[in-house]
């Protein structure tokens, strides 16, 4: 008797330890340019992500981490993935990237060839990939907001935009449709057709109401990620 009373103390124990154990959080690292630098800082949509996460009582679901840096383009994005990304072992990686890929083709000379710029996204999933992360996709938004199909760079941005749509249906990747979204948005919301400021202080970086709309979109798609 005695020792099935034994028995059925340790098992009742191993239940209740059990119950107090906390799973890990979700580290969900978002990877990109100056707009994700920006993210982190107060107003930012990374900041905005933290508060939904506070609001939704997830903290203990959830950390975030920001990598982004002002300049990049998809192959600075490639070559520091082992040290910004791979080493600190994130469970989710958001990459939010290609606005400087089109940008500095015109304003530089610097930006990223359509073939080159596949190729190096490519490799950057496929890293990560090996390595057990999920991964979420976005869309470059804007540069420029007019919504007559009068920006510079609409063209390219469609073009390199239609190829990380195709892309992640191919690997069944989550996407977050930020161009779709922010065009949709600026036909409702500018009826002035202007340039700059209704998502965008600048053509490109974010406004309040412009990092609120990125935040929430990554966010949902973040939480659907099992």
């Amino acid at each position: 008797m005695r020792s099935k009373f034994t028995l059925f103390v340790l098992i009742a124990a191993s239940f209740i330890a059990m119950s107090f154990i906390v799973a890990p959080k979700k580290k969900v690292l978002f990877f990109g340019d100056s707009i994700t630098a920006g993210g982190v800082q107060p107003g930012g949509y990374i900041k905005k992500i933290d508060s939904l996460i506070t609001v939704e009582r997830l903290n203990d679901a959830y950390e975030t981490i920001g990598a982004g840096v002002s300049g990049n383009k998809i192959y600075d994005l490639y070559l520091r993935l082992e040290e910004d990304v791979l080493a600190k072992q994130p469970d989710i990686v958001v990459i939010y990237i290609g606005v400087n890929d089109v940008w500095h083709k015109q304003s530089s000379g610097t930006g990223t060839d359509y073939d080159k710029f596949g190729k190096f996204y490519q490799a950057i999933v496929k890293k990560l990939k090996a390595n057990n992360i999920k991964v979420i996709i976005s869309t470059p938004a804007v540069i420029g907001e007019r919504t007559d199909n009068s920006n510079q760079l609409d063209g390219d941005l469609n073009y390199y935009s239609n190829w990380i749509r195709s892309f992640t249906v191919k690997e069944n990747i989550p996407l977050v449709d930020l161009r779709k979204i922010f065009m949709d948005y600026n036909v409702q919301n500018n009826k002035e057709n202007k340039e700059s400021g209704i998502l965008t202080r600048d053509r490109v970086h974010l406004t309040a109401i412009g990092n609120e709309i990125v935040a929430e979109a990554f966010w949902k798609a973040i939480k659907e990620i099992k």
